[in-house]
């Protein structure tokens, strides 16, 4: 017998038992006695017996699939965050057997992750950014499907993975004080998400730590287009400060573009920092200072942490992964 295609019909045969039996001896559900069950699963391992995939999940009432939730507003920029991630979450689910189904939500229409739930196409779903009053949150908790958060929550009981954006953003702005810069300069993004309000309070945090004072006008957020980064930038220079620091490289871009546009010699007339690194500024001249974040193991940390979730096995509810502060020509 070629054991790499023997069925439960063969080994049903081999044992002198129904398939009903070597059913419930695989699942561990239903009457069977445990001489029986053992003799079965031992055959099972010395044949090196893989069960169908399909038939697996049908007889512990499971899919084998985990479903992943992309913001809907994700743009361009945010591609190497989201793809890194995915290929973290991708290699951990397929080491463990699991699929993955990506779908598209926003805040305030949850239809998609419904339709996922409703029609029990996974056993569980890993959201990929966390919002101040997250729908999504509350939605799965009330349902009880097991979930794990990408970023951070307030919610209580919510199982989460991020990075160490608070301090890493503290550190690299406490950096930029003891550099003596007297007028420092944010640039920010949708105040809705955890991870910008996390940034935002590490750069003051910073300022309080060094017993210093922050301009409250020369920080700007909710600045998601290019048009509405620019126009801070034109501000800022019309302020007189001497350093910009963007909460992501996004708009890291957006105002490396402006100061061009502007003839304005980075870091001659302006220093510039980034609270978050990626293959969009790696390339630049000047190379800018930023915070290097592992994101494919933010990604294989939060897989792992849903897989235990759905096999019921303890996991730590917080998880935070560390970071790399790059001190590089930008802000020299």
């Amino acid at each position: 017998m070629d054991n790499k295609k023997i069925t439960i019909a063969d080994i049903a045969e081999e044992m002198g038992v129904s398939k009903t039996t070597v059913s419930r001896a695989i699942s561990g559900k239903g009457r069977i006695g445990e001489e029986t069950r053992n003799k079965i699963l031992q055959y099972i391992e010395e044949h090196d017996y893989k069960p169908n995939i399909i038939a697996k999940g049908l007889a512990k009432s499971c899919t084998y699939n985990i479903g992943v939730v992309m913001p809907e507003d994700y743009c361009t920029a945010d591609a190497p965050f989201f793809i890194n991630c995915l290929a973290g979450l991708h290699e951990t689910a397929a080491s463990k057997g699991y699929d993955i189904l990506v779908t598209i939500c926003n805040n305030e229409d949850m239809a998609n992750i419904e339709r996922m739930i409703a029609n029990r196409k996974v056993d569980g779903i890993i959201l990929m950014r966390s919002f101040i009053e997250d729908q999504a949150i509350k939605m799965l908790k009330e349902r009880g499907i097991p979930f794990v958060v990408v970023g951070s929550s307030k919610e209580e009981g919510v199982v989460q993975v991020d990075q160490d954006n608070e301090g890493g953003c503290r550190e690299l702005t406490s950096i930029l004080l003891m550099k003596k810069l007297s007028r420092i300069a944010l640039i920010g993004g949708n105040e809705d998400y955890v991870v910008t309000q996390s940034r935002l309070n590490g750069f003051l945090e910073a300022f309080q730590e060094m017993e210093r004072i922050p301009q409250k006008e020369l920080i700007y957020m909710n600045r998601e287009s290019a048009e509405s980064i620019e126009q801070a930038v034109e501000d800022i220079l019309e302020k007189g400060a001497d350093c910009i620091v963007c909460m992501d490289d996004n708009i890291c871009i957006g105002v490396l573009n402006k100061l061009k546009k502007s003839h304005i010699s980075v870091p001659k007339q302006m220093k510039v920092a980034s609270f978050f690194n990626s293959s969009f500024l790696e390339n630049n001249v000047p190379s800018i200072t930023s915070l290097s974040f592992n994101v494919k193991k933010l990604g294989m940390s939060a897989c792992k942490m849903l897989i235990k979730r759905i096999e019921k096995d303890e996991i730590e509810p917080i998880k935070k992964i560390g970071y790399e502060l790059v001190l590089k020509e930008s802000t020299k």
